[in-house]
């Protein structure tokens, strides 16, 4: 059976770590304790965080226990941005973020048997701490120097830092060091971006307890460009499906680069790495088909939304563009699909025509190009070529007694809803 340290290797999900021989002798010897941390600074997760979330899944299913922790205190500061100071959020925010993000991790990991995940709230063990106790047993193990040497520091000295933001890694550290104590945590794991914080705290634990733990941090995530990937025209890309929904969600793995696709599927997909480097030679055949896209797009919806969001996603992408039958699609996805697409209201009592439609969309700029484009055969309404310009988008032509899907051409598309 592959080590999990070699899995996680192999799939490019290992950018520092500490001691890795140690490491690979602590998880050899005996199921481990484990952590990852989530700030509640928005009030869902997104799908930078969602890495973190299944590479603990993936060191739960070696047989270690993971511990899930939900920043209860710390997203009351934030961790230091290089580009200002947060904006902290009220406490009644903050504590209804915590429930919410609580019950998103707990979809992703197993609980129960001996190596059941535990979700932790920080907030417990700092909710009653003074400050004497705080800087006597936690701010004493930490030399102002080095503080002033992080990079995220440095870089704030001049424009103005908090002390609320610069104390921030007291704060995650002293997660270690009470996980340690409580749950005996040998292993902290997050992304690279907060490998500064990470090591901090395997030193605390050193410091304070006199005891050897671990830390792995996985890369930042990054599109071809080198930026941070995460992020679409239309901003993040969150877990919760009233915030993005799942054929949002879809497409943003659709689109995904051709340089980039095959990593996002060692990543991101819990797929045997023979199965991603079959997909790959076929990508790299026929990267015009689209099907590495379209396996990652299918395998990341399903782990996060189900199957049958997944389907439907999967559907509705094919179905707009006359691969599939749009009277197929349930309402609410053919809903999120065209106000992706730019979909627009009209008003019914207005009676609002083809040309109407494909003018409001933008699909094309005037009433003139609208009624040329239906003579040239080049408009559709629900995958069918239209002839006549004048055609109403009555109740005999919307979906779902509403809903009109619009293209003009081959790939330009969008919707109307007409009430």
């Amino acid at each position: 059976m592959t080590h999990v340290l070699d899995d996680l290797d192999a799939r490019g999900l290992i950018a520092h770590s500490t001691d890795r021989d140690a490491l690979r002798a602590e998880l050899s010897a005996g199921p481990i304790t484990y952590y990852v941390g989530f700030d509640p600074t928005a009030p869902s997760l997104h799908i930078g965080n969602l890495l973190q979330i299944l590479t603990a899944r993936r060191i739960q299913a070696a047989g270690h226990r993971p511990l899930m922790l939900v920043g209860g205190s710390t997203g009351l500061i934030g961790d230091p941005k290089e580009a200002g100071e947060r904006i902290m959020n009220t406490k009644e925010t903050v504590g209804e973020w915590v429930d919410t993000i609580q019950s998103q991790v707990s979809r992703f990991v197993e609980f129960g048997g001996d190596h059941g995940a535990t979700v932790v709230n920080n907030l417990d063990w700092t909710a009653g701490l003074s400050t004497i106790d705080f800087l006597r047993d936690i701010g004493k193990h930490f030399p102002v120097n080095r503080m002033l040497a992080r990079d995220v520091v440095s870089s704030r000295l001049e424009s103005g830092i908090s002390y609320a933001e610069f104390s921030y890694v007291l704060l995650q550290s002293m997660d270690y060091l009470e996980l340690h104590r409580r749950y005996g945590c040998v292993l902290q794991t997050g992304g690279s971006d907060q490998w500064g914080n990470i090591t901090a705290g395997v030193e605390l634990v050193r410091r304070a307890d006199g005891a050897k733990v671990h830390a792995l941090a996985t890369p930042l995530i990054t599109k071809a460009d080198g930026t941070k990937f995460g992020k679409t025209e239309s901003g993040t890309v969150w877990l919760d499906p009233g915030l993005t929904s799942p054929y949002a969600f879809y497409q943003s793995w659709i689109q995904a680069e051709d340089s980039k696709v095959i990593e996002y599927l060692r990543q991101f997909t819990f797929l045997e790495l023979d199965e991603i480097a079959q997909i790959e030679a076929e990508h790299v055949d026929k990267p015009g088909l689209r099907g590495a896209q379209r396996r990652l797009a299918a395998e990341v919806t399903t782990i996060v939304h189900g199957s049958a969001e997944a389907d439907a996603a999967e559907l509705a992408s094919r179905a707009l563009f006359g691969r599939g039958e749009l009277v197929d699609l349930p309402e609410p996805t053919l809903a999120s699909a065209l106000r992706e697409a730019g979909a627009v209201d009209l008003i019914a009592s207005d009676r609002p025509t083809v040309v109407d439609a494909l003018v409001a969309t933008g699909l094309v700029d005037s009433r003139s190009a609208a009624r040329r484009a239906v003579t040239e055969g080049g408009a559709y309404v629900n995958n069918q070529r239209i002839s006549d310009p004048d055609l109403e988008l009555s109740d005999a032509v919307l979906l779902h007694g509403r809903w009109a899907v619009l293209r003009k051409g081959k790939r330009s598309i969008s919707g109307v809803s007409v009430s």
